[in-house]
């Protein structure tokens, strides 16, 4: 597991992250994102939110979740410490050092080890 630190301040946009099981049924929204690879979803309670292509199947504007999936992000600062434990289409899944995870954008933070 890689380390990083943080180079320049994230704040979550979705302080109410949407969280999906595999096998889940999803509407999938056409919406603009600087991030391409990601797709706004809408599960049965309308609760919203970005979800990595590779994680769904889709078809047309509906899409079953292939695998588990958590939309949370981390607030990070400059100098933050994290742990890498995953990449995903520009954003890497996170550990902060209060053991908090979360996503935070790749272009935030720099590689250590």
């Amino acid at each position: 597991m890689n380390k990083a630190k943080v180079i320049e301040s994230y704040k979550s946009a979705y302080p109410d992250p949407l969280i999906i099981k595999a096998g889940q049924s999803l509407e999938i929204e056409q919406k603009e994102s600087e991030w391409p690879g990601w797709v706004w979803c809408i599960d049965d309670n309308r609760k919203a939110g970005w979800v990595p292509s590779s994680y769904l199947d889709i078809d047309g504007n509906s899409a079953r979740a292939a695998a588990d999936y958590n939309a949370n992000e981390l607030t990070v600062d400059v100098g933050n410490e994290l742990k890498l434990i995953k990449g995903e289409a520009e954003w890497f899944w996170c550990e902060d050092s209060n053991g908090r995870l979360g996503w935070v954008p790749s272009e935030c933070v720099e590689i250590v080890d």
